[in-house]
């Protein structure tokens, strides 16, 4: 039986849809057959970020009006061939149940490893439709006050819900700020949430460059990914520590020339 994990975060812009992309990636590389699945209707968001947008022949409005199977639907990863999507389409989706999205995934349970779900952004009845799907939940926030308010409200509504697992995934943080005073650590966020931390992503370019193409095999960000899958998949609890390069003598250079950029 799939392991149902919703992606959510509080607020937009917190790189929930690319942070989904890319551990549906990592876990995938573990050996594991993954779906993702974009709740996030409207938008259409998780098959550009993975490069597939040209192959996608069915979305789910598909499936629910019957026009074609849930597996006619499904697009391969042209990198990992254990991974697949269920694109949203572009269509608003007011009258889409979580019943319904559930039942799609239900159909393919014996599948697949991992079902991840792409949810929208908020708390409106697209969260939770989306969260309805799940057994499981990871929230996705950066190190801003605004970013944690948001998804300390999140943690809230889901612990009413009341999953096998929640944890909190750090995304774009960066040492030099924490070392400098002008950013909080992860361990602040997770304090301040109180939910297991699961993973932190660095802030670098070659994220936003790898995107539709995987994730880089040179970037700090495929440790982290690495990391967070590991925590996912196997319980382990590695946390890729992104102060490690900005600390001592030749670290402190490093933040001198950061803030100089």
């Amino acid at each position: 039986m799939a392991r149902k994990i919703v992606i959510t975060s509080g607020k937009g812009g917190v790189g929930k849809t690319t942070v989904t992309a890319n551990l549906g990636q990592a876990i995938a590389a573990l050996g594991e057959k993954v779906l993702l699945i974009d709740v996030d209707f409207g938008l259409n968001n998780l098959d550009v970020v993975l490069g597939l947008e040209n192959s996608v022949v069915y979305d789910i409005f598909d499936v629910l009006d019957g026009r074609c199977r849930v597996r006619q639907a499904l697009v391969q990863d042209k990198k990992f061939k254990n991974l697949y999507v269920l694109s949203s389409g572009s269509r608003i989706a007011p009258s889409v149940t979580g019943q319904n999205v559930k039942l799609i995934a239900e159909s393919v349970n014996g599948s697949f490893d991992y079902v991840l779900f792409d949810c929208p952004a908020g708390i409106d009845a697209g969260f939770h439709r989306a969260v309805s799907c799940a057994d499981e939940a990871i929230i996705v926030t950066t190190p801003t006050l605004t970013s944690i308010r948001d998804a300390d409200k999140v943690a809230a509504i889901l612990r009413s819900y009341k999953l096998d697992k929640t944890g909190v995934v750090v995304n774009r943080a960066r040492g030099d700020l924490m070392l400098s005073g002008k950013s909080l650590f992860p361990a602040d966020v997770r304090n301040v949430l109180k939910t297991e931390l699961v993973g932190v992503l660095p802030e670098e370019d070659e994220v936003f460059l790898s995107s539709g193409y995987g994730i880089s095999r040179s970037a700090e960000s495929f440790k982290a990914y690495k990391y967070l899958a590991e925590n996912v998949c196997k319980n382990k609890r590695k946390i890729y520590d992104v102060t490690a390069k900005y600390s001592g003598f030749f670290g402190s250079i490093r933040r001198a020339l950061k803030r100089n950029i």
